[in-house]
């Protein structure tokens, strides 16, 4: 089977999963919520540390979820979200999309959030979460795109960091813009009915932005993106600071705002 052949470009620094663990169905995963209904059984692709994924298990309960991750450590904390809230109908896996060890048709839904991103081949991705999901069924994938982000006041250094930022993550195999691409992978991947939306974040309010400036600063300076940032000579370890500075001066602003654009696709199987 084909292996992953990119470098996932956040890694699972604190500060990486302060982020994912504000995730959840209503947040992140608001166009697939109607589609879904108690009794269907999901595959969660790129699970993270499982906030979504509990909201998925509730919302399907009695029927099955199965949360995939690439990494065993983080599926660690995503299970114990899961018992955390009482949840007995979550399974955990490692697991490759580019291979998942799973027969044909074994899902009703298969979902990705922020996955498709940081893959070598997102196409061949598409196309195997195709092949697990069961014929009449949906695979619903969800991805921001960096290069549509925007924020207000202007500021130097958030533009500084959006260049590295997706320097790096093309550096690392990934594709940063992966929200206007979505439509155009499920097309290649085979999909003809195939739903796109748009959703945003928004952080304005004095609280979201220091909480989402706070959490870039420190991912700048002490991530895995920062340290592929150094050594693969993208930016040196000043550089990275000054720009860990700009988001914290950008957040103390009470004006300061800044949304996430993401792209959206629901592909019937």
């Amino acid at each position: 089977m084909p292996e992953e052949t990119a470098v996932y470009t956040h890694g699972h620094h604190e500060s990486v999963l302060r982020s994912h663990r504000w995730r959840t169905a209503a947040n992140s995963a608001a166009y697939l919520i109607d589609r879904l209904a108690p009794g269907l059984s999901v595959l969660d692709v790129g699970c993270g540390p499982g906030t979504i994924t509990a909201d998925l298990a509730a919302l399907v309960a009695p029927g099955r979820v199965t949360a995939v991750d690439t990494s065993a450590e983080v599926l660690t904390g995503a299970a114990a979200v899961a018992a955390e809230r009482g949840l007995e109908n979550v399974e955990f896996a490692t697991a490759d999309v580019h291979g998942l060890d799973f027969p044909d048709d074994s899902f009703d839904v298969v979902h990705a959030h922020q996955v498709l991103q940081h893959v070598g081949d997102p196409v061949r991705a598409l196309r195997e979460m195709r092949r697990v999901c069961r014929p009449g069924g949906i695979v619903a994938a969800r991805d921001s795109d960096y290069a549509a982000m925007s924020w207000y006041p202007e500021a130097p250094g958030l533009d500084d960091w959006l260049a590295l930022y997706r320097r790096v993550a093309r550096g690392n195999g990934g594709e940063p813009d992966a929200g206007r691409r979505l439509l155009s992978w499920a097309r290649q991947a085979g999909f003809t009915d195939i739903t796109p939306s748009a959703g945003n974040w928004c952080f304005a309010t004095p609280e979201s932005r220091a909480w989402w400036s706070g959490l870039w600063a420190d991912r700048t300076v002490g991530s895995s993106y920062a340290e592929r940032a150094v050594t693969g000579g993208f930016a040196s370890a000043g550089e990275l600071a000054a720009i860990a500075d700009a988001w914290r001066a950008w957040g103390t602003r009470e004006d300061a705002w800044f949304m996430v654009p993401h792209g959206e696709v629901l592909c019937r199987a």
